[in-house]
């Protein structure tokens, strides 16, 4: 059970330095790790999105160029199959290359619903064109996914790693701490992975040791709500509910963020506002259509119809009848929700008053003279303040705002009476060469000025 309080806490610390520790068990077993099968289409598109930071669509763009220059069997299946020829093939460049020991023939079982097995899993054409030879005649990214490719179909045919796992239990008075540890034996498929052989061994000992106490740590761990959906774990989640096709996963993701309804922060998805309230319309007025089953449902019905036990025409009446009958009674209750909304400001341009609209990156003001008067300005912007004053006109405070085009700029809340703007995020730091505001680039901080060349790198810090 959890410690209540950090009273409790360090009552127990206290009570620690008093007492004496040693070993109460020690357990020695070998464990295995066995390695993956080969990539299918949502496999892949997560693992480069894990390990790579390489978006779906860009997964799919460098997979179709190592699939034309092939280099690479078909990119889009949901099969674990692998044919007879690359089985071969594998076997003799295991042997060959790390020994008789290190390869063991393993057939996969797709498991995917539904699964379309018209194609093998994504395997290099040819086990002898290595991706080490191959890194000079192609791009970057092209030799990143080759790689991992490689790896992953040659693995899926190699023995597994073997670890000797240790299991310590150190007893002190009422108190007991569990601990353990890995030592690798045998590498097996992860000879492939170099990075991946870290140990996390225990130092020797021995049952009933007794051990000193050289120091403690309290460390607090806070209960936290589920993270963010990554590319990779979406498109995971789409897989386990049997939503999509090897072909759709992309679409799906760049729809999303094409219409604004999620935006990308670092490697996670972050839902707009817009996304939020179609979700919310989309829920209320459509619960039907929005259920995952019923997406699931009417891919394995469009199956069906593949397959020739469906009629296509019956299936599409018996949906399509009801459904525009609910959007036409529907539509005009939803569009009172993005009719525009009376506020009592009005416009500093004009003298108008200023209404709410819904654009496709959410509500925002605009003049109710438009388009007389174009004034419009978000309603983020009391919440995108980055409490840094204005260094033009000193009575503003810098906020995050957005162009009409999505793309997000920094500018004096006062505007249009202060014209101060910036593309890259300020702090609330000034140059030591000009005194102008520093800016947040990529590769450090500089001078917003541009007629100052003053650089500051990551790790150097301001004198």
């Amino acid at each position: 059970p959890g410690l209540k309080n950090k009273k409790e806490v360090e009552e127990i610390v206290k009570n620690l330095k008093k007492e004496k520790f040693f070993v109460s068990s020690l357990i020695k077993k070998d464990v295995s790790k066995t390695s993956s099968p080969p990539f299918t289409t949502s496999t892949l598109q997560q693992e480069a999105n894990n390990k790579l930071s390489f978006s779906a669509r860009q997964t799919m763009y460098l997979a179709q160029k190592l699939y034309e220059t092939g280099l690479i069997t078909y990119m889009r299946t949901d099969s674990l199959n692998l044919s007879e020829k690359f089985l071969a093939e594998a076997s003799n460049f295991i042997e060959k290359e790390f020994g008789k020991n290190y390869h063991e023939a393993t057939r996969y079982k797709t498991k995917t619903i539904r699964a379309q097995e018209a194609h093998e899993a994504i395997r290099p054409t040819s086990v002898f064109k290595k991706p080490e030879e191959l890194k000079d005649k192609m791009e970057k990214g092209q030799f990143k996914l080759y790689k991992l490719i490689f790896q992953r179909a040659i693995g899926s045919q190699m023995t597994n790693a073997i670890f000797e796992r240790t299991d310590c239990e150190i007893s002190a008075g009422d108190y007991l701490f569990k601990a353990f540890g890995l030592s690798l034996k045998f590498s097996g498929w992860l000879i492939l992975y170099p990075e991946k052989q870290k140990e996390e061994s225990l130092p020797s000992l021995e049952e009933k040791e007794e051990l000193n106490l050289s120091k403690t740590e309290t460390i607090e761990h806070l209960t936290q709500g589920p993270s963010r959906f990554s590319e990779a774990s979406l498109i995971k989640t789409l897989e386990s509910l049997g939503i999509g096709r090897p072909s759709t996963y992309v679409p799906i993701i760049e729809t999303l963020k094409e219409r604004n309804y999620v935006t990308r922060e670092a490697r996670y998805l972050k839902p707009t506002e817009i996304g939020f309230l179609v979700s919310d319309l989309l829920s209320r007025h459509f619960p039907e259509i929005v259920d995952y089953q019923f997406t699931a449902q009417m891919e394995e019905n469009l199956d069906k119809i593949a397959i020739g036990e469906t009629d296509w025409v019956s299936l599409v009446k018996n949906f399509y009848l009801p459904f525009k009958e609910k959007v036409d009674k529907k539509g005009k209750e939803i569009e009172k929700n993005f009719a525009p909304q009376e506020t009592k400001k009005v416009c500093p341009k004009c003298g108008k008053p200023l209404i709410i609209k819904m654009s496709r990156f959410g509500k925002f003001l605009a003049c109710s003279g438009f388009p007389l008067c174009r004034f419009t300005q978000s309603l983020e912007e009391n919440n995108n303040s980055l409490k840094i004053k204005c260094p033009k006109c000193q009575k503003g405070e810098i906020v995050k705002k957005r162009t009409k085009k999505g793309r997000f700029f920094y500018a004096c809340n006062t505007w249009p009476l202060c014209d101060f703007a910036l593309w890259d995020e300020p702090i609330n730091e000034f140059c030591p060469k000009c005194s102008s505001i520093l800016v947040k680039t990529k590769k450090g901080v500089k001078c917003s000025s541009k007629e100052c060349r003053y650089f500051q790198s990551p790790d150097e810090k301001l004198e």
